[in-house]
């Protein structure tokens, strides 16, 4: 499931001068399970009073927040966030739970994998050996702890994911990955809860979109020349390549441009959980990575320089919604990347 811009801000509002005010970055205190929880499509009250057991024994145990949104994820690729029981010749062996834990593998007894609290204290255990586990993409930290035979299936569920998690804990998705401490937003340089972080700091030189350039459908960074330039968030690179031309004829990437000059220059797409795609624009060199290489958030993809249609060293960055890389499926990145825990700005 892909959500709409309008989804993704949803839980946004705004100031009196019209700007866009993040809800916060995780609400002070433990999930209060006394009451009814909301149904967020497509899971009802209970299945999200399931996730918030989940959030609520990774609180308990001290994981940091990034855990929270990886077991979430697995719950729903597992169980749909529903206690099962055993399903008789639709069963999968003997698994169990919201996590589908097998008895027979050691996870515990029918009664122990079928109790979400000590299900959820179980998955984390597991999840705590793992090196570099907050890291990882979703799906492959996901996949070291159950040993699916779907080791891919996890990713689609990242976004609604963040979304409960956002919900129940009032913006917890938008803290610092390693952290538990709610109430303290992610940093410069930090990876968020939901797995993002800044390509590169520095200023946002141009915005989106505006009534000087509105065909413009990313922001310009200006971070200096030679300045790292890192992967957003997890993903695969579909684009590595230079660009650039020059009335109809191909132009070098390898010195600068000007606005004379078409294309992005030396520049990098990656498609993201969630049919999220990042552009990064006016590489100074090649890329370090190839088309169809896996990538982690805040691995490095190259660096800052004037290559293609650019003025001056900057970062042209650019979000897009449904893998589509056309301008249609352009969003805000500023919006986009404060909704992920990683504001720009």
């Amino acid at each position: 499931m892909v959500i709409s811009i309008v989804q993704l801000l949803s839980d946004q509002s705004s100031d009196d001068d019209g700007s866009v005010v993040l809800a916060g970055c995780g609400t002070v205190g433990d999930i209060d399970m006394s009451g009814e929880f909301p149904a967020i499509e497509p899971y009802s009250s209970e299945q999200v009073g399931n996730a918030a057991i989940i959030i609520a024994v990774g609180q308990e145990l001290d994981v940091p927040s990034r855990g929270w949104i990886i077991a979430v994820a697995t719950a729903m690729q597992e169980s749909r966030l529903t206690n099962l029981g055993h399903l008789g010749d639709r069963n999968d062996h003997d698994s169990l739970g919201l996590f589908q834990q097998r008895p027979s593998s050691g996870w515990g007894t029918p009664d122990q994998v079928t109790d979400p609290v000590y299900a959820s204290t179980k998955f984390y255990e597991k999840l705590l050996t793992i090196e570099n586990w907050e890291s990882l993409p979703l799906t492959v930290a996901a996949q070291r702890v159950q040993i699916s035979a779907f080791p891919d299936a996890y990713a689609k569920h990242e976004p609604k994911a963040i979304e409960i998690v956002n919900t129940l804990t009032g913006g917890g998705a938008r803290i610092p990955a390693v952290s538990t401490d709610l109430g303290t937003c992610t940093q410069p340089g930090q990876l968020s809860a939901a797995g993002w972080m800044i390509p590169v700091e520095g200023p946002i030189n141009s915005g989106f979109r505006t009534s000087q350039r509105p065909s413009h459908d990313g922001v310009d960074i200006g971070a200096p020349r030679g300045s790292t330039i890192v992967a957003a968030s997890s993903g695969t690179v579909i684009t590595s390549e230079c660009n650039a031309s020059l009335y109809g004829e191909s132009y070098s990437c390898d010195v600068d441009g000007s606005p004379e000059v078409a294309g992005c220059g030396w520049y990098v797409n990656i498609v993201h959980a969630g049919d999220y795609l990042t552009r990064y624009c006016h590489m100074g060199s090649a890329p370090l990575v190839k088309e169809g290489d896996v990538v982690q958030a805040g691995q490095i993809l190259g660096y800052v320089g004037s290559s293609g249609r650019s003025s001056g060293p900057h970062l042209h960055f650019e979000t897009h919604l449904n893998a589509d890389r056309s301008s249609a499926g352009a969003v805000n990145p500023i919006q986009f990347m404060e909704q992920m825990g990683a504001p720009l700005e």
